[in-house]
């Protein structure tokens, strides 16, 4: 009797996993998956998105429809803070948030209303390299020369690269970048660089650029100054990177808090409380979706570069990098401070 139970017992834990995934089958069999992105419409976040939104289907158990939508505001902190709170907590909505949400409560924390350690990452397309380039007919002609000439800048919001990366450089270096928020996308900020309202971008990934304006490299209308990266990108050995301008382990140290975020370049995310046979689902569907030579080639296509990490890969980086020392963490959110108008 005793080994008859036992042959029950081991046959009903080596059925549990298939019937575990049965059971997310069973779930998403039918349903739509919205990914959410919290950015407009034609950004690099959006284009990835969009790419990622054609096969992660066929890879989750049950093989939803996926669409994407998109909730722009305040950089992706409208969108965050609202699938946080109100959820749906049933795996059937995915984040796409800027990259600089996780350590916006370190930061920026005046309406934050989320924890990114709680948050369950679903993984990241790519780890990134941002860059700083201005229209050809702008002042600066090298990064260093923002220490002596004021240039203007376009940014979404602050808690983005592109107005969180200049103020940084402002406080660190001396340097003149003055931001002017409220675009809505990468693509108006390039538009108004065409029109004269600015003079460039301070810091977008270089895979966007290469996206939207690659013709903008080729034909020179535009100055890459800088890179913002753990390393230098392979396409661009001889521009500077900024973290190499650091005059000392403080700077350094201020510098690389921000950094960071390129590390998990794009990443993806469902609201705590969703179960968690759920979570593993798709962070082992978004895992093989990487792997996917349709999806490749449709990346490949869009000239986006696809260097991934897992779920638990982001989730180890972003827990790591809200231990940032509070001395480290309170130069830069002084440096990020925004004027009261």
């Amino acid at each position: 009797m005793k080994q008859a139970v036992l042959v029950l017992s081991f046959v009903a834990a080596c059925s549990t996993p298939a019937l575990a995934q049965q059971s997310v089958a069973d779930f998403y069999k039918g349903k739509s998956v919205r990914i959410v992105v919290g950015i407009s419409v034609g950004s690099g976040y959006d284009v990835t998105a969009r790419a990622l939104q054609r096969h992660l289907g066929k890879h989750i158990p049950g093989n939803p429809t996926v669409i994407v939508q998109n909730q722009p505001g305040a950089g992706s902190m409208t969108m965050v803070n609202q699938l946080y709170a109100n959820g749906p907590f049933d795996g059937t909505v995915i984040g796409a948030p800027f990259n600089g949400l996780p350590t916006t409560p370190l930061l920026q924390p005046a309406g934050v209303r989320f924890d990114p350690v709680k948050m369950m990452w679903i993984g990241s397309t790519n780890r990134e390299t941002q860059v700083t380039y201005l229209w050809h007919t702008a002042p600066a002609k090298a990064f260093t020369d923002i220490a002596k000439v004021q240039v203007v800048t376009g940014a979404q919001a602050p808690g983005t690269t592109q107005y969180d990366y200049p103020m940084l450089a402002n406080a660190v270096f001396n340097y003149k970048f003055k931001v002017v928020t409220g675009y809505k996308s990468t693509q108006d900020i390039h538009l108004a660089m065409e029109r004269g309202e600015i003079h460039g971008n301070a810091s977008t990934n270089w895979t966007t650029v290469l996206s939207l304006n690659g013709d903008w490299v080729r034909d020179k209308k535009i100055n890459v100054l800088a890179q913002w990266a753990l390393k230098k990108h392979k396409d661009l050995p001889h521009v500077p990177m900024v973290l190499d301008l650091a005059k000392s382990d403080q700077d350094r140290a201020a510098l690389e808090l921000l950094i960071a975020r390129l590390e998990y370049g794009r990443p993806y995310f469902v609201p705590p409380g969703v179960p968690s046979d759920r979570v593993q689902a798709l962070r082992r569907a978004f895992d093989a979706t990487m792997k996917d030579k349709e999806f490749l080639a449709d990346a490949t296509k869009a000239k986006l570069e696809i260097d991934p990490l897992t779920g638990e890969q982001v989730q180890d980086v972003i827990a790591r990098v809200i231990k940032t020392p509070e001395p480290v963490v309170a130069r830069v959110r002084k440096a990020l401070e925004v004027p009261k108008k």
